[in-house]
C-alpha cells in the first residue's frame, strides 16, 4: 500500500564522496517523475536548522552526474548533536512541508536520521562514504572511486621507486577501516598491508620481511597502510636507517575524496537514489 508523499528532502552530511550528486540527481529525478517537491538541504544538518532549503528541480540537477563532491555542500553539525538541535531539525523539516527525507552520508550521518526517525520524520539514509564502514550494506557510495584514485597514485609511485631502487610506504585514507587500503594493496601487488582490523606488526617484523625480501632478489618495496594505523613518517625514516634502503612516506590524503565518479559509483548511487523514493512512497521509512 503506498503511502502519499507530498515533499521530499535530500541533504549531504559528513565527508563528502564522489557519486553524491549522482544520488542527489536520482532523488529529484525520480521523485518530480512521480508529482513530489524535492527541496535540497544546503550544507548538512547545518542548513537544516538554519532553513537554507531550496526546491530542487531536474534542470537544477542536470549535468551533475560526472561531478565529484556534492553541490548541496556538506558539514558535520555538533549542534545536531544535541537533543535540543534534532528537536529543532524535525520541526524544520514541518515547516517546510518535507514529510520524506533522504540522507546521504557516513555513520554519522545516519545516526543523525536515526534521530529524525525517531521524531516521526520518514527518513532513508544512504551510504556514501569512501570508507565502506557502514553496517548492513555491502558498498557504500564513493568507495570505487577512491579506490581508484588511490590506485592511480600507488602506480605512479611504484614506477619511480622501482626505478630507484626504493620502499614506498603509502597511507590511503578509511578513518578507521582498512578496505581502502587492503583493495589498493591486493590490487597492487604490495609486498604488505597494515590495517586497522588486524594487530600490527613490530617495526623489526616489518623490516626483517624487507630484508628478507631484499635477500631473494627484490630490488623495490611497497607498503600500503590505512590511515587507522599512520605512522608511516617514523616507519619510513626507522626502515632507512636499519636496512639502508632509501625509504619514502606518501600520505595520499583528501585527494581520494574528490574526482569524478566511476561508472561504479554512478550507477550504485542512481540506483539507490530512486530505490529511497520508492521505499518513500511505499511508507517503508
Amino acid at each position: 500500500m503506498s503511502n502519499k508523499v507530498s515533499t521530499i528532502g535530500v541533504l549531504t552530511s559528513g565527508g563528502d564522496a564522489p557519486g553524491m550528486n549522482a544520488a542527489i540527481r536520482s532523488v529529484v529525478r525520480v521523485a518530480t517523475a512521480r508529482g513530489i517537491k524535492v527541496m535540497g538541504i544546503n550544507k548538512g544538518y547545518n542548513g537544516l536548522l538554519s532553513g537554507d532549503v531550496v526546491e530542487l528541480t531536474p534542470r537544477s540537477v542536470s549535468d551533475i552526474v560526472q561531478r565529484g563532491g556534492t553541490i548541496l555542500q556538506t558539514a558535520r553539525c555538533l549542534e545536531f548533536v544535541k537533543p535540543e538541535g534534532q528537536q529543532r531539525g524535525a520541526e524544520m523539516c514541518k515547516v517546510f512541508g518535507i514529510d520524506g527525507l533522504v540522507v546521504i552520508g557516513g555513520d554519522g550521518s545516519f545516526q543523525g536520521a536515526e534521530k529524525l526517525a525517531n521524531l516521526g520524520i520518514n527518513t532513508i539514509g544512504l551510504p556514501g562514504t569512501i570508507d565502506l564502514d557502514i553496517a548492513c550494506t555491502e558498498y557504500t557510495i564513493g568507495f570505487d572511486t577512491a579506490v581508484n584514485t588511490a590506485m592511480d597514485a600507488i602506480n605512479k609511485i611504484r614506477d619511480t621507486s622501482t626505478s630507484h631502487q626504493r620502499c614506498s610506504i603509502i597511507e590511503v585514507m578509511g578513518r578507521n577501516a582498512g578496505y581502502i587500503a587492503l583493495w589498493c594493496a591486493i590490487a597492487s601487488g604490495a609486498e604488505m598491508v597494515l590495517i586497522p582490523e588486524k594487530e600490527r606488526p613490530s617495526d623489526e617484523a616489518i623490516i626483517k620481511q624487507i630484508l628478507d625480501n631484499k635477500h631473494r632478489g627484490k630490488k623495490h618495496y611497497l607498503i600500503i597502510v590505512a590511515e587507522g594505523v599512520g605512522g608511516v613518517e617514523e616507519l619510513a625514516k626507522k626502515v632507512e636507517q636499519v636496512t639502508g634502503i632509501e625509504t619514502r612516506a606518501t600520505i595520499l590524503g583528501h585527494l581520494q575524496r574528490g574526482g569524478s565518479p566511476t561508472a561504479v559509483d554512478r550507477l550504485h548511487a542512481s540506483m539507490m537514489g530512486a530505490k529511497a523514493v520508492d521505499l518513500l512512497c511505499e511508507g517503508k521509512a
